[in-house]
C-alpha cells in the first residue's frame, strides 16, 4: 500500500495539469489571442490610353506622395488630335454665329435690288403688253406678237414674286431647324475635344495615393497597350491585419472591439479594432493551424490598425490580443497561422 500512494499522487497531479492546459487553452485565464498576418493593399497601374513610354521617373523603393508624376507616354500624337478637335470647335462656332446673326446686310440689300429691278421689268412688260392690244384693236400687229407680249408680262411677274421671297427669306435668316443642327454640331465638336484633352492628360501617369513602389515593370521606350501596368504600388493606408477566429469564440469579437498588435521583430504594441467579421464560414486555410482539428470551422476577420508604421509590412505574422490593457498577459485560445502567408490584397 506503502508504493501505491506515490503513483496515486502522480495520477492525481498529471489530471491537474492536463485540466489547467485545457482551461488555458479554452481562453478562460486571460484575453482572446489571434494570429494573423499583415495585409496592405497594393494597385497596378498603368495608363488608360496606348503610346510610346517615354519616362519611368521613380525606382522600386522609393517613396511618391499622391499626385506625384510617376511616368509619361509620349505625347506628341495626342497634342496633334487636340489641335485637330480645337479646328473642329472653331469650325462649328462660326457656323452657329452665323446662323443665329441671319443674313449680312450687303445680302439684304441685293435681295432688294433684285425685287426693283424685277418689278421695273414687270412694269415694261405690262406697258408693252398694252402697247400690242392697243395696235391689235387697230389691226395693226399679228396675234402671235401679241401672245410673245403677255408671255414676257407672266415671266416677268414670275421673277418679281421669286425676288420678293428670296427678300422675305434674307430678313427672316435661318430656320430655328437649321441653327439647332448647327448648335448640336458645336456640342459634337466641344465633347470631342474634351475627349482629346483627357486623352492628352492621360498621357501622365500620376500617384492615386501615398506609398512605396514595390515593382518597377517597364523601361522607356517600350510601346504600351492601354492598361498594361507599367508600376505596383504598396499603399501607406489602410493597413489591415488578416486573421481567423474559431466558432466557440465568436461571442468575445465585435466590430469595433480594440486590439493590440505585436510583431516577433519589434516591441511595439500597435493598437487597432475590429472592423470586419466574415457572415460566411470556412475550413481552417492552409496557412492557419489550431490546437483543434483542420476541419474546425473558422471566421476571417479583419482588424484596422489604428497608428501603422514602416515596421508592419505585407505579409509579416503579427499576434492580435483582443481587448487586452497594456502590460496584460496574452493568453486565450487562439486560431494560429502555419506559416508567412501574404494573404495580400491587390486594389
Amino acid at each position: 500500500m506503502g508504493k501505491r500512494v506515490p503513483v496515486v499522487l502522480l495520477v492525481l497531479a498529471a489530471l491537474g495539469g492536463a485540466t489547467w492546459y485545457f482551461l488555458a487553452d479554452r481562453g478562460e485565464a486571460g484575453p482572446l489571442t489571434l494570429y494573423g498576418n499583415v495585409d496592405i493593399r497594393e494597385v497596378d497601374l498603368g495608363f488608360r490610353v496606348p503610346g510610346r513610354l517615354d519616362a519611368m521617373r521613380f525606382e522600386e523603393g522609393d517613396r511618391v506622395s499622391a499626385g506625384d508624376v510617376l511616368a509619361e507616354l509620349d505625347p506628341e500624337p495626342y497634342r496633334q488630335a487636340l489641335r485637330a478637335a480645337l479646328a473642329r470647335v472653331g469650325i462649328a462656332e462660326a457656323r452657329v454665329a452665323l446662323y443665329r446673326s441671319g443674313s449680312r446686310p450687303e445680302e439684304i440689300e441685293r435681295a432688294e435690288a433684285n425685287v426693283r429691278e424685277a418689278r421695273a421689268a414687270l412694269r415694261n412688260a405690262e406697258q408693252e403688253l398694252e402697247r400690242q392690244r392697243g395696235l391689235d384693236e387697230r389691226g395693226l400687229t399679228s396675234e402671235s406678237s401679241l401672245d410673245l407680249a403677255e408671255t414676257r408680262r407672266d415671266e416677268a411677274a414670275a421673277r418679281l414674286r421669286a425676288a420678293e421671297e428670296a427678300l422675305a427669306l434674307a430678313r427672316a435668316g435661318f430656320r430655328d431647324e437649321e441653327i439647332a443642327a448647327a448648335e448640336a454640331e458645336l456640342e459634337l465638336a466641344l465633347a470631342e475635344a474634351a475627349q482629346r484633352q483627357t486623352e492628352l492628360d492621360d498621357t501622365r501617369l500620376t500617384a492615386p495615393s501615398d506609398g512605396t513602389i514595390i515593382t518597377r515593370i517597364r523601361e522607356p521606350g517600350t510601346i504600351l497597350a492601354a492598361g498594361a501596368p507599367v508600376y505596383t504600388l504598396s499603399l501607406d493606408e489602410a493597413v489591415w491585419i488578416r486573421a481567423y477566429v474559431e466558432e466557440p469564440d465568436l461571442g468575445k469579437v465585435a466590430p469595433g472591439t480594440p486590439v493590440h498588435i505585436e510583431t516577433d521583430g519589434s516591441p511595439r504594441r500597435y493598437r487597432g479594432r475590429v472592423g470586419f467579421i466574415s457572415p460566411r464560414a470556412e475550413f481552417t486555410p492552409k496557412s492557419v493551424e489550431t490546437v483543434r482539428a483542420r476541419t474546425d470551422l473558422v471566421y476571417r476577420i479583419r482588424i484596422i490598425v489604428d497608428d501603422a508604421d514602416s515596421g508592419l509590412r505585407q505579409g509579416m505574422p503579427v499576434t492580435v490580443v483582443l481587448g487586452a490593457p497594456d502590460g496584460a498577459p496574452q493568453a486565450g485560445r487562439a486560431a494560429e497561422p502555419a506559416g508567412t502567408g501574404s494573404g495580400a490584397v491587390r486594389g
